[in-house]
């Protein structure tokens, strides 16, 4: 299983990005994708998950300006990031949860991360 995280870059205050995860290889279901950043400095937090059941969770700090979706035929989750603040600014990651087989167990996979800057 292979995680594609991508859409990172530098923006300024108030801005807009979009990041995307792909998810490929042997998959039978995808159970969940979380979207997780690292600070300078700071310990990695969990932003935004999605479940299969398309239920969703939030930092707080995120709430109302963050949003996750997911595109089932496609197997890419997406985090649509506006009102973008200073301290948004870390390597964002993917995390999926995925089952590789009917009968198997599930299995945490992690992308590479994409850097967002923001900018004041």
């Amino acid at each position: 299983v292979q995680l594609q995280a991508s859409g990172g870059g530098l923006v300024q205050a108030g801005g807009s990005l979009r990041l995307s995860c792909a998810v490929s290889g042997n998959i039978n279901a995808i159970r969940g994708v979380g979207w997780y950043r690292r600070a300078p400095g700071k310990q990695r937090e969990l932003v935004a998950a999605i479940k299969s059941s398309y239920a969703t969770d939030y930092a707080d700090s995120v709430k109302g300006r963050f949003t996750i979706s997911r595109d089932i035929a496609k197997n890419t989750v997406y985090l649509q990031m506006n009102s973008l603040k200073p301290e948004d600014t870390a390597v964002y990651y993917c995390n999926a949860v995925v089952q590789i087989g009917a009968g198997f167990p599930s299995y945490e996979n992690w992308g590479q991360g994409t850097e967002v800057t923001v900018s004041s």
